[in-house]
């Protein structure tokens, strides 16, 4: 297959850890020519969505970890397989990107994960329509009742709807203290939304990353442990990674969304579960495919490769 792949730029990989990356070594293992591409380099005229894309060959060396062996413009119909891994912000230009990429599916391309179905699953406020395992949250850009929230729950966890690596997540004890500031900062006085979700006590386990790849659940999630003081788990925050089988609650979970999800599109979901509830569904670029692989030897890019190419 000639995979393509839309992502940030190459020479900011971290490939000891980057899920992207891991993909690309086992398309290249099988085989597969890998090609890549960043948004910005996509383009629409007539009936075409084209792309300026890169050839490469993986070297296996730690620091020069690719050569490009060619550089072309093609249509990206012409791809077996055009995987969207940018990571966010979900800006403006991110939702233009979703919107080329249709018009290419509409002439023949296809596209993982589908790009309707990443526009239309808000990594934060997906969780609504999961009602049943979701912890007590509010989304609002009402100053008032982001306040009775807390004064409701008395410790709080608030964060913005677009943020990614724990950005922008704040904990408001029983104190209150700073209440008023964040909810300004975060909300711009009422310009933006807000998420609210009572604290989970058990974050201090780890906010686990449940992967879900073709509507099948990967049997191991990765608990994102937040270290010392700090409130967020996530890696991108200090977080200490640690592999652990599922627990029945996150099979749970995970085996009631996957069928859901793979049927609208997703192939690849990273659901974050703390303790027993689900807080978020990532869609745009889940990651933690290297740390479960490398501590319990289930080889999760395999996993993905082999789902990827049953789905084409």
């Amino acid at each position: 297959m000639q995979i393509l792949f839309i992502a940030d730029p190459l020479d900011q990989f971290k490939i000891y850890k980057d899920t992207t990356f891991s993909m690309m070594r086992e398309g290249a293992r099988r085989g597969h020519r890998i090609f890549a591409c960043e948004p910005h380099e996509m383009a629409w005229q007539g009936a075409t969505v084209d792309a300026r894309v890169k050839e490469i060959r993986l070297t296996g060396d730690a620091h020069t970890w690719y050569e490009v062996v060619d550089t072309r413009v093609a249509a990206l119909a012409e791809f077996d397989a055009v995987l969207m891994r940018k990571d966010p912000p979900f800006d403006m230009e991110y939702i233009n990107a979703t919107w080329l990429l249709e018009i290419a599916e509409r002439a023949g391309a296809r596209v993982f994960n589908k790009p309707s179905a990443i526009r239309d699953h808000s990594e934060k406020l997906a969780i609504a329509e999961f009602g049943q395992f979701v912890a007590p949250t509010l989304v609002t850009r009402d100053a008032v009742r982001l306040r009775a929230f807390h004064a409701e729950h008395g410790d709080v966890i608030y964060k913005p709807l677009d943020g990614m690596g724990g950005t922008g997540v704040f904990r408001i004890g029983p104190d209150g203290r700073n209440l008023g500031s964040v909810i300004e900062m975060l909300g711009e006085n009422g310009a933006r939304s807000v998420m609210a979700q009572r604290f989970i006590p058990d974050i201090k386990l780890g906010d686990k990353r449940v992967l879900v790849i073709g509507g099948k659940v990967v049997p191991h999630s990765l608990a994102r442990i937040p270290q010392g003081n700090e409130v967020r788990g996530n890696l991108a925050a200090g977080g200490l990674g640690e592999a652990r089988d599922l627990s029945a609650r996150d099979r749970q979970i995970a085996e009631a969304l996957a069928p859901v999800l793979w049927q609208r599109g997703l192939l690849l979901v990273g659901l974050d579960v703390i303790g027993d509830y689900l807080t978020e569904v990532n869609v745009t670029s889940p990651t933690c495919f290297q740390e479960i692989t490398d501590q319990t030897g289930f080889d999760v890019p395999k996993m993905f490769i082999d789902a990827l190419e049953l789905a084409v």
